[in-house]
């Protein structure tokens, strides 16, 4: 099965990816007992919402992301990881 992305699609993807990318390297700076743990929800609420087709539940879901993202990283300044 072959299937073409739009840019609008591509372009999509690659924020989703990003954020991803992002997260996981985010949990480096966790605290080693955390880190397992940290991983398995970020890749669990990406396969959540692996299927979704909606391109603004998507939107919302990176924005929701990034923002959560950044609550994180202000935690992990806080207890100085």
């Amino acid at each position: 099965m072959v299937f073409s992305l739009d840019l609008r699609d591509f372009l999509l993807r690659a924020r989703v990816l990003k954020l991803y990318r992002q997260a996981l390297r985010t949990t480096r700076r966790a605290p080693v007992q955390a880190r397992a743990e940290l991983r398995h929800i970020i890749r669990q609420e990406m396969e959540n919402n692996r299927n979704c087709s909606d391109k603004q539940k998507i939107r919302f879901l990176i924005s929701d992301g990034l923002e959560r993202l950044k609550r994180l990283d202000e935690t992990l300044d806080m207890q100085g990881c």
